[in-house]
Parts: C-alpha cells; sequence; structure tokens
C-alpha cells in the first residue's frame, strides 16, 4: 500500500484552519463557501478566498472539496447553479452534496465537477451507494452508524470510493434525519444551522412525570455523545477498503486542525510503512486538543451508555490531577499532578458545589520556588479561583505547549514552502536564461529582454544572481538550488533578472496547477435550465392519507373516511402487520375503492437489504397503488418490482429540480420535507409534474437513532442484548419541561416525537387551494379511537360537512407558517 491508496481528509473554517490542514499533512481538505454549506456559523470562504484557497492546495498537491450539502428552496436554484459553475471553473476537485435538485443542476451545467454523497444522504447501505454512483458520485460518505463489518461489505460490493469520519463530533442521529432543531427553534440542521439540542440537558421520565433515570448513575445530556477517535482501530478501518478518512470540525480552531491532523497523517504513514504506531504522547495531545471523552461509536458493537457524554456536553479536557491542599484565605492550593504543567495553561475545576471555575496559570511553585514547568508526580502550588474545595479534580483545558507546537502549521511565519531548483544562464551578446523546475519536473523558463553585455563596473556573480532568485516573497515557493553558469565580466539589470525569475515561476505555477487538475470546459450558468414549468391545473380536493401500523387502526380509518391507506414503516406496534395482514387490508381498501401503500423503513441496514428485497417482491404481487420509498438503498431494488414508487418525506424534497429528479428516477408522487412553508409548497404544486402529499396530523419524528436512552441507560445494551424491553412508554424532558416521546421500531431504533403534534385541521382550506393531491395523516402514535375522530374530522372538513376554526391545544402548525432558517 501507497500513501496515495488512502486520503487523509481535513476540515477547514478559516483560512489558518485551511493552512494548518496543508502543512500537517492532509491529503484533501474540505471546506464550505459563503452559502450553501451545512455549517453556516463558520466563517467559510468567499469567492476570492475560495479561488485562493483551490490554487493554494493544488500548488501544494492537496485536493479541495466544497461542501454544498444543504436543501435550497427555489429561490435559492438561480444562485446555486451560478455557484456551482464558479466552483468547477476554478477548479474544484469535489462537491459534497446532499440535495438531488442539486446534483440534477450540477450534471446539466457542470458535468466535469465531480460530486460526492453527503453523510446528509442517509446512505446506510452497498445499495445506497449504488445508487448515489449511478446518479453521478465518484464518492459517498456512508452513514456514521455503519460497522466496520458493513464498511467492509460496502467497499467490496460497490465501484465508489468510501469516504467515512474517523475523528470528532458524531450526531446522535442519523445525519439527514433530524428535525429537532428546526421544530423547536426554526434553525434547520438540514439548511445548515443546527442548533445543536442534542447537547442541552434532558431528564428521562416516564407518562406520571418520575425520573426514571433517578436510581441510575447518569447525567442530563442524554442525548450528547462523545466524540469519535479511531486511533486505536484505524488499521481495522483502513482493512476495509475505505479509501478517504475523514475528520470532523469545519467549526474547530485551526490549532485544533493542525494537530489532529498531524497525529493521524503520522498515524497512516505508519500503517504504510508496516508497523502502525501511535505513540502515548499522540493519544494524550489529541485528548487534550478536544475531548467530549472518545468512543468509536458503532464501529465494533452497539455501545448504549458508553458512547455518550452523558455529563458533559462541550469539552472536558484532560485530567492531570486533584487539590490537595488550601490555603487559610483560599487563594492558593496545591494539586498533586499526574501529567505535566506549563506556564500558560488553562486549567478547569469540576467543583462539588456549582459546576466548574477556570483560571490561567501565570505563575506557579513546586518546594517554595517559582518554575516554569511542574512535572508529573509532582505537587504544584498555584492561585486558585473561589469555591475550590479539597478533592475537586482538576482539568486542563488549554495546554500552551500543545497550542505553540500547532501554531507551527499555519501562519505567514511557518509556511512550507515549494522548493525551486533554479538554472541560470548569462552569455555575452545573448538574454539571460531563467529555469525554474520543481520536485515533480515541471518546469518554467524566462529570458531578459535585456542582451548580456559587459561590465561597467560591477560583474555579476552567483551571490549577486541568488540575491535577486531568492526574492520569492508571498509565493508558495522557496529557494531550493542555484546553478549558475555566467560568462566571466558580465552584467544585467537586477530589475531583468527579476522580471525573468517571475515570468519562469508563473509559467511552473501554471503548469504545476495543469498537472494536478487538467483544465476543464468552462461552466456557464444560464437561468433556462429551470424553465420547466408544468400546467396540469389545480386539484379541486385533496386526498386523505393515513399512516397506521396496525390491523385495528387500518380498519378505524377506512371506516372514518380515509382515502388512502399508508401500510408499515417504521411500526411503533408489535407484533408487525403481517403479509395476511396485507393481503385483508388490501381487500378492504379494493371493496371501497380506496388505495393503500406499503411503506419502508427509513433506515436499512446493510444486514436489513436482503428482509426488502423479499419484502418488497411480496408487496408488489398485492397490487398497491405504490411503494412508500423512505430509503435510497431501497430505490432501485424497488424499481425491479415493477410496481409504482412514491417518495417519503424523510428524503427531504425541498424544491422542483428534486421533483424533476425524482420523476426522472421513476416515481409517481412526492411527499415533501416538512420543513416548507405553505407558501413554499404552493410554489412547488404549480411547478410539479407529479401529485404532492403533505403532512397534514401527527407527532412529527425529531429525530431517529440507533442509540436508545432507555435500552442504554435501563436495559444494559452495552453488555449485550437490552433487558429493559420497552417496559413502560418514556419521554424526554427538557429545561421548558417539554415532553418527547420516544418510540422504539421493529429494529430497535428510537424514534424522538415532537410532544406538540402537527395538525392542520383548521387549515385545511388553505392547504387544498394549494393544490396538495394528498394530505398525510401519520397516526402511528395515536390508538385507534384517537385515529377514528380525527380522521374522521379531516374527513368532515375536505367534503365541507364540518367546519374548525381553531386546531387543538397543544399542537403544532410546523413550519407551514414560519419557515426555517
Amino acid at each position: 500500500m501507497e500513501r496515495k491508496d488512502l486520503e487523509l481528509l481535513a476540515p477547514a473554517g478559516t483560512w489558518e484552519a485551511l493552512e494548518a490542514a496543508v502543512f500537517a499533512g492532509a491529503d484533501a481538505v474540505y471546506l464550505g463557501g459563503s452559502h450553501f454549506g451545512a455549517r453556516a456559523y463558520a466563517d467559510n470562504f468567499g469567492p476570492e478566498e475560495m479561488t485562493r484557497a483551490v490554487r493554494f492546495a493544488h500548488l501544494h498537491g492537496v485536493r479541495i472539496y466544497v461542501t454544498v450539502n444543504t436543501l435550497v428552496d427555489d429561490e435559492e436554484l438561480p444562485a446555486v447553479g451560478e455557484y456551482l459553475c464558479f466552483l468547477s471553473n476554478i477548479g474544484v476537485d469535489g462537491i459534497i452534496v446532499q440535495d438531488m435538485g442539486i446534483i440534477r443542476i450540477a450534471r446539466k451545467v457542470a458535468p466535469e465537477l465531480p460530486l460526492h454523497a453527503s453523510t446528509q444522504m442517509t446512505v446506510t447501505n452497498s445499495a445506497g451507494v449504488m445508487f448515489t454512483y449511478h446518479n453521478g458520485m465518484a464518492q459517498a460518505v456512508p452513514a456514521r452508524e455503519t460497522s466496520l463489518k458493513d464498511l467492509k461489505t460496502i467497499c467490496t460490493r460497490t465501484p465508489s470510493k468510501i469516504e467515512n469520519f474517523m475523528h470528532g463530533a458524531l450526531c446522535i442521529c442519523y445525519s439527514g434525519q433530524c428535525l429537532m432543531s428546526s421544530l423547536i427553534g426554526g434553525r434547520s440542521g438540514n439548511r445548515g444551522r443546527c442548533a445543536q439540542p442534542c447537547r442541552l440537558p434532558y431528564t428521562l421520565i416516564n407518562q406520571d412525570g418520575k425520573d426514571m433515570l433517578a436510581k441510575v448513575d447518569a447525567g442530563h445530556y442524554l442525548l450528547s455523545p462523545k466524540d469519535l477517535n479511531t486511533l486505536d482501530i484505524l488499521p481495522q478501518l483502513i482493512q476495509t477498503g475505505v479509501k478517504s478518512f475523514k475528520i470532523e470540525g469545519r467549526m474547530k480552531r485551526p490549532e485544533y486542525v493542525a494537530v489532529v491532523t498531524d497525529i493521524y497523517r503520522r498515524a497512516f504513514d505508519s500503517y504504510i510503512e508496516g508497523h502502525y504506531h501511535v505513540p502515548a504522547e499522540d493519544k494524550q495531545n489529541i485528548e487534550q486538543i478536544f475531548n467530549r471523552d472518545f468512543t468509536t461509536a458503532y464501529m465494533v458493537g452497539r455501545p448504549g451508555r458508553t458512547m455518550m457524554s452523558d455529563r458533559r456536553p462541550n469539552n472536558r479536557g484532560v485530567l492531570i490531577g486533584r487539590v490537595q491542599s488550601l490555603a487559610k484565605d483560599h487563594t492558593t492550593g496545591t494539586v498533586k499532578l499526574d501529567k505535566d504543567l506549563h506556564l500558560g495553561d488553562g486549567l478547569e475545576f469540576w467543583v462539588s458545589v456549582g459546576g466548574r471555575v477556570g483560571t490561567t496559570v501565570e505563575h506557579m511553585k513546586v518546594n517554595g520556588k517559582e518554575v516554569p514547568v511542574a512535572r508529573a508526580g509532582s505537587v504544584v502550588t498555584i492561585p486558585v479561583p473561589r469555591g475550590i474545595r479539597l478533592n475537586d479534580r482538576v482539568f486542563r483545558t488549554y495546554d500552551n505547549q500543545l497550542m505553540q507546537y500547532a501554531a507551527q502549521f499555519f501562519g505567514e511565519d511557518h509556511k512550507k514552502r515549494i522548493p525551486l531548483y533554479f538554472q541560470v544562464t548569462a552569455h555575452l551578446g545573448q538574454p539571460m536564461e531563467i529555469t525554474a523546475t520543481d520536485e515533480e519536473g515541471n518546469q518554467g523558463k524566462a529570458l531578459t529582454g535585456f542582451i548580456v553585455e559587459k561590465a561597467r563596473k560591477h560583474a555579476l556573480d552567483q551571490a549577486a544572481v541568488k540575491k535577486q532568485v531568492d526574492r520569492l516573497g508571498t509565493t508558495e515557493f522557496s529557494l531550493g538550488e542555484l546553478t549558475c553558469h555566467l560568462d566571466e565580466g558580465v552584467m544585467v539589470p537586477m530589475s531583468e533578472i527579476n522580471e525573468a525569475r517571475r515570468a519562469a515561476v508563473d509559467e511552473l505555477t501554471e503548469k504545476r496547477l495543469a498537472a494536478f487538475l487538467p483544465p476543464r470546459k468552462k461552466a456557464v450558468w444560464h437561468n433556462s435550465v429551470l424553465d420547466q414549468r408544468v400546467n396540469h391545473g389545480q386539484r379541486k380536493h385533496s386526498e386523505l392519507s393515513v399512516h397506521v401500523d396496525t390491523l385495528e387502526k387500518a380498519k378505524v380509518a377506512l371506516e372514518a373516511g380515509a382515502d388512502v391507506l399508508i401500510l408499515g414503516g417504521d411500526s411503533y406496534t408489535l407484533p408487525l402487520l403481517t403479509l395476511d395482514d396485507y393481503k385483508t387490508i388490501a381487500g378492504w381498501v379494493r371493496n371501497k375503492g380506496k388505495k393503500w401503500l406499503a411503506a419502508t423503513s427509513r433506515i436499512v441496514s446493510e444486514g436489513q437489504l436482503k428482509y426488502y428485497q423479499n419484502a418488497l417482491a411480496q408487496w408488489a404481487a398485492l397490487e398497491p397503488d405504490a411503494i412508500l420509498i423512505a430509503n435510497n438503498g431501497l430505490v432501485e431494488m424497488a424499481r425491479d418490482t415493477g410496481a409504482p414508487l412514491w417518495l417519503d418525506y424523510n428524503m427531504n424534497t425541498f424544491n422542483s429540480q428534486s421533483i424533476l429528479f425524482w420523476q426522472e428516477q421513476g416515481f409517481s408522487g412526492i411527499t415533501l420535507s416538512p420543513e416548507l412553508t405553505l407558501q413554499q409548497v404552493s410554489g412547488l404544486v404549480k411547478k410539479s409534474p407529479l401529485p404532492l402529499e403533505c403532512l397534514a396530523e401527527g407527532a412529527l419524528e425529531m429525530m431517529v437513532s440507533e442509540y436508545c436512552v432507555e435500552g442504554s441507560f435501563l436495559g444494559h445494551l452495552d453488555k449485550g442484548s437490552c433487558s429493559f424491553k420497552c417496559k413502560e412508554p418514556g419521554f424526554l424532558e427538557d429545561r421548558k419541561k417539554e415532553r418527547f416521546p420516544l418510540k422504539q421500531d421493529q429494529f430497535g431504533r428510537m424514534h424522538v416525537l415532537n410532544g406538540h403534534p402537527l395538525s392542520m385541521l383548521a387549515n385545511v382550506s388553505e392547504m387544498e387551494k394549494a393544490g396538495i393531491a394528498r394530505l398525510r395523516m401519520d397516526c402511528r402514535s395515536y390508538s385507534a379511537e384517537e385515529l377514528g375522530e380525527l380522521v374522521a374530522l379531516y374527513r368532515g372538513v375536505l367534503d365541507g360537512e364540518t367546519k374548525v376554526e381553531e386546531n387543538r391545544p397543544h399542537t403544532t402548525r410546523g413550519h407551514y407558517f414560519r419557515g426555517v432558517l
């Protein structure tokens, strides 16, 4: 194995972080532009800086990938198109994408711009990777929940280059499936503005409001995972066949990027050289630079509570000792050190009362003497903040020495310049020739406009030539070696030497850039790309579709007036509907002249593909009106059955280009993203060649996760199988006393529901006027009795027999009238 076989992919949110990544040894860097990236709060790169960044990275042999991985609405599509053309024209090596509308546009206007499937696309199996590959994506990031075993299968079964996260912050929800930030605060993770509600405190309570973890040693940050760290399993991760290894952290400081990239660079190099080794100091430093404690997530098993940083959601630093004694006035204290301490270090004391307090070490004493360094094992005396008590733990949150080391990887004073080898020839009666050559053999030549002549005063020598050739200024180059062939007693003006040097270096630069990335055809944006309007007329009435997961609910929904039944998918109720149940319900539906759809789960792991292959064939044989697809790995499999296909809302259809993409994939209808406003929906209806459905009723799913709070803290999931067995329904209660119901599906995944169900009962007429083909009621979390009453109400309103002025209390209208950022 060679270095070129593995790609170390580092993040950058600022220019300093980009330099840190490149100079610390990254093979590629991913960064965001001013718009359309999933870290809207990073500094990100404007057009001029982006152009400069690509040129800088390419000169150093490093690829640049740009995140264009948010959902965009129709008003933003022209700007997206222009941006894609810009990125292609400046030589970006790939864009990381989520939105199928962006993918459709990119393939039309910038076909030479490589596409990478973002983790936001929720690719959970090899069939999902194949789906992205068949739609023009050369590289794909499987979900972070994927095990090493499944990664190996994916790499074996697919021709795509597989990219995988190996270090940094984790989302507790499957990426691309989280609505929690937008539903709570209007800031959408799918639009790059996640407010990180997973890092807030929650209490696990039962239906009576009692703390279910009162007798369990647990913190309150029940949705906050530890950070991913794969240094201990990196050889196994490499052996899966993954080719690109990604560090999370576009919001992180350049020092973080420098330290983490440098450590993984050396770890990879040691593996390639055949003696994998990570020094203890590197493990300490990677912990010191930032950690919420570490985990390997789902790569080697189901970690349960051991994956969670439930006592602290942010950087905890490194434990360096405990307070051993305090002065009478409590202004100084002694600490028995487990690790070295340096002046300038930042400390945090985990006090028993009042949380945590911090200080910076500006002076310290060992054995009564002032010292710049106190070694591990010694007892050090330092000033301490108020409130410190004996035995309080002391954590170092800022390592001054490590930060100084990290600073060597960025900034003008620490540039790692590319050495050039110059040859200068000056023969009497001819122009001077300057040739610059890099280590790869790229070459630039230039002649002076001046003809070499006899010197009147000072003859040209190698020292004088070197002084001018070495004036490479703020370029990325430095003088490596200089060879001179100078006739004796000749002269050339210094300005002429400088101009020829500049010309030679400029020519070499362009050749070096072209060798790294051959020139592309110029991409040009035309708004006509979007001119695909459809005039199918307004629908007079909306159908009422009801999602159920039991035989009883199906029967009640039909009797209450449902036009369409959606069966199965992620079921909150056991036992599951059987094939005989599907046959029975299909018979009821046909007798009433109604319709039915068979639904899939939104998450399908590699091991569940075979189950769905059988299920899809069995459902298709029953001739449903459509199969509702909620996972991209099932698209091609379901299409092969010949059954009509309908796209579910969690596939995040947000614009008219996405609608056209799915129409081209053979879909007969789409349920739109619940993050759209009613006005946006109305605009899409006018352009859509397909019937569109919107959610109108039900507890919206805020998260779907492999992690289960109850199973982890009450069922000992980390020990093996879960012993809790869903004995009672649980709720997460936040600081404002809002309750979010927890549901487990048939595969053991946890679904966090919004405590305020969506209800558009009082706005049905507005939804109908918008031309929405179907209004969906998600009744999986409702009892059969509740379902029957609500379906009958919606039926009455749709038929004009019932008037509803206000929605039920404790419900929400979601984003239909407030949108998302």
